[in-house]
């Protein structure tokens, strides 16, 4: 660090120049992101939200209010009455407090001496996300994998006998994985749930703000889409800054009531509130603002229009990669597209060496495509025209 500063215009001419090494979304570039471009009102609320800190609420009532305010819309959406919850940094630490709350429910009948289990023992799909992983490791979990069936969701039968052989703290089904889109049978979970009284946490996080808006005619017979607190749900993960139009950092975490607050909270006696549940202390108000700003501006008409778009993209180009002779995993359930490859890292560096980023998937050999908002017809168009000379190279 310089002993005097420098001048703001050469600082932002430095910065311009780093900037400019970044992908933009609009490019029509990046295939693999569940994050795309924000709703233009986000950035006044972003300036004016700026400076608060939802770490400290009572320095901030009406930022706090907000948050509040936007918690209830999202659990609304979720069909929950009196949901608990806030808006996080993301998807990873609202899936850390779903497995803290069930860490803290294990230790309360520890004291009890209500289990024999040395450490909270988890049922989840191995198709969960990576902070599960994150979570396993920092609280001491104990994690029975559950496999995939043949449609590549968790399989039931595998996780009904395993209750009802070993004693379960919790069980985590996925609302829209992240490789392929599918969703678990939270249904079926659930009833599993609440026959042993186990805790049920979903993963939502990317499907959470595109299943309710699903119109008819994208949704299969086959597959339940219900996953929600109408359930035996006890917790769910769900992104604004994915499908949600909100800037990073920006997520949610929903309890189905209060109660489960005790199991979160700890003494903070220097804040103006002595007692805080999440797991990063400062927290961004901006978050909770934009949520509740955005949710409110678009209505369920536009998040719905926005959700149609993106699926007739995810269509069409499905239908364009079979018209070019590849075959994808599944039939699209989400706006997510697996196309098998037996090369896929190497497809993957071959497209990203044409300017075109996609990713990959880790339960089957395929590349990996997200059809967020930002990606439009003469894009997806693109995308063909550079994996086809990628294979024929």
């Amino acid at each position: 660090m310089e002993e005097k500063g420098v001048d703001e215009k050469d600082i932002l001419e430095e910065l311009e120049k780093y900037r400019k090494m970044d992908l933009k979304y609009e490019d029509g570039k990046i295939f693999g992101s569940m994050c795309s471009n924000v709703l233009p009102i986000t950035k006044k609320i972003v300036d004016m939200f700026l400076e608060t800190n939802l770490g400290d609420p009572g320095l901030f009532k009406g930022t706090k209010i907000l948050e509040e305010k936007a918690v209830s819309l999202l659990g609304s959406l979720m069909n929950g009455k009196n949901v608990y919850g806030h808006i996080v940094s993301g998807g990873t630490e609202a899936n850390l407090m779903a497995l803290r709350c069930i860490k803290n429910i294990w230790k309360e009948k520890k004291r009890k001496n209500l289990t024999k289990n040395e450490n909270p023992k988890i049922v989840i799909p191995i198709t969960a996300h990576f902070s599960f992983e994150k979570g396993r490791d920092m609280m001491d979990f104990d994690y029975i994998y559950a496999p995939i069936k043949d449609d590549y969701t968790i399989d039931i039968k595998f996780v009904k006998d395993t209750v009802e052989d070993e004693e379960i703290d919790g069980i985590v089904g996925i609302a829209g994985t992240t490789e392929l889109g599918t969703i678990d049978n939270i249904e079926k979970l659930s009833n599993i749930s609440k026959e042993h009284n186990i805790y049920l946490h979903v993963d939502a996080a990317f499907g959470g703000l595109v299943i309710p808006f699903l119109e008819e005619k994208y949704k299969r017979k086959n597959i339940s889409y219900k996953f929600d607190f109408s359930l035996g749900v006890d917790s769910i993960t769900i992104d604004p800054h994915k499908m949600g139009h909100c800037p990073i950092p920006c997520g949610g975490i929903l309890f189905k009531n209060e109660t489960y607050r005790s199991y979160l909270d700890v003494n903070a006696p220097y804040l103006t509130e002595t007692k805080q549940a999440t797991i990063l202390g400062t927290r961004v108000g901006f978050g909770g603002a934009c949520t509740y700003a955005v949710l409110k501006l678009l209505g369920r008409e536009g998040q719905r229009k926005i959700v149609s778009k993106c699926m007739d993209n995810t269509l069409y180009l499905s239908k364009k990669l079979k018209e070019n002779g590849f075959e994808t995993v599944i039939n699209p359930i989400l706006n997510i597209v697996a196309i098998r490859d037996e090369n896929y890292k190497e497809t993957c560096k071959n497209l990203k060496d044409r300017g075109i980023y996609v990713s990959i998937c880790n339960c089957v050999e395929a590349l990996r495509v997200v059809i967020m908002p930002h990606i439009k017809k003469e894009h997806i168009d693109n995308f063909i025209e550079q994996l086809c000379e990628v294979k024929k190279n």
